[in-house]
């Protein structure tokens, strides 16, 4: 009666996808990243999952994916907020905002700046 269903091990794809990036391969370094942050996030390890996440945005970005980047870097930056990585969380939401400027979207610019500047003045004064 046991199972054959081989349990996904999100250290060993974590590696796996860095290797990929590392090696110029972001498609499936990106996808890898991608499926790694889902699987963290199900473990209830949201740093990790919120860094896959970013991963997979800087993946996308360097394939100059942006919209799919903006995707990931903003489910990174939604994490880290919920879960108290705020730093973390700034820096996804400048990646994406770096996105939107190669999109050309100056709203979505001008709306992640005043973001980004609300949370950096909330961490000064924490201090």
């Amino acid at each position: 009666m046991s199972e054959h269903k081989v349990k996904e091990d999100p250290v060993k794809m974590h590696k796996d996808a860095n290797s990929l990036m590392e090696a110029g391969k972001y498609a499936e370094a990106k996808d890898l990243f991608a499926k790694t942050g889902e699987l963290y996030y199900k473990g209830q390890n949201y740093f990790d999952s919120a860094t896959m996440y970013y991963k997979a945005g800087e993946s996308a970005f360097a394939l100059k994916e942006y919209e799919k980047a903006v995707e990931y870097f903003t489910k990174s930056a939604e994490i880290c907020f919920a879960k108290g990585f705020d730093r973390f969380g700034v820096s996804a939401l400048d990646y994406a905002k770096d996105c939107q400027k190669a999109l050309g979207n100056t709203a979505e610019v001008e709306a992640l700046d005043k973001k980004i500047k609300e949370v950096k003045a909330k961490l000064e004064s924490a201090f």
